[in-house]
């Protein structure tokens, strides 16, 4: 199995307007497409979701046609360009183009962070995550468990849309 030389990406769209119990169900998943390869599609893979991106907005801005069984008419079905992805690292590094390599490897962190350049390893190692944590949490102050550092850092403030796009 380490030696694979063929893989499948899926694209799957669950409707998240149905109630929650239903909405994860995979039988109201759609797949809507399959990328197939001898590896994985990389920084191209803009170029297979971007026929999906084109229909979703059309759904959002024009709509289409739709019959209503339930009231027996027609009515125009709209539909959210896209709430949100969820995905491994890899395919994280592939839709947003942020590294998950090197000194600032944390995508929510981004320039703060914390990490240690391991000699005999040869890579880095990301320290530093307990400054998540509520100020006053016991393992704020716990020096052994860590890096013999004690957190008084504040969590990072989440960056706003316009930030991203910068």
């Amino acid at each position: 199995m380490l030696n694979v030389t063929y893989t499948t990406w899926p694209v799957i769209l669950i409707p998240y307007n149905l109630p929650s119990w239903l909405c994860l169900k995979q039988s109201y998943w759609m797949m809507s497409m399959l990328i197939p390869g001898p590896k994985s599609p990389g920084i191209s893979i803009d170029m297979y979701l971007q026929p999906l991106i084109d229909e979703l907005k059309e759904l959002w801005e024009k709509g289409v046609e739709t019959w209503d069984a339930k009231v027996k008419k027609n009515f125009t079905l709209r539909a959210i360009i896209l709430l949100w992805t969820v995905n491994d690292f890899p395919a994280y590094v592939m839709l947003s183009g942020w590294s998950t390599k090197g000194k600032f490897a944390c995508p929510y962190c981004h320039k703060d962070t914390g990490y240690l350049w391991l000699k005999f390893g040869s890579k880095h190692c990301y320290v530093g995550h307990h400054h998540f944590l509520p100020s006053d949490h016991k393992w704020r102050r716990n020096k052994v468990s860590f890096n013999n550092k004690v957190d008084h850092r504040e969590a990072p403030v989440p960056r706003s849309g316009e930030q991203v796009l910068q």
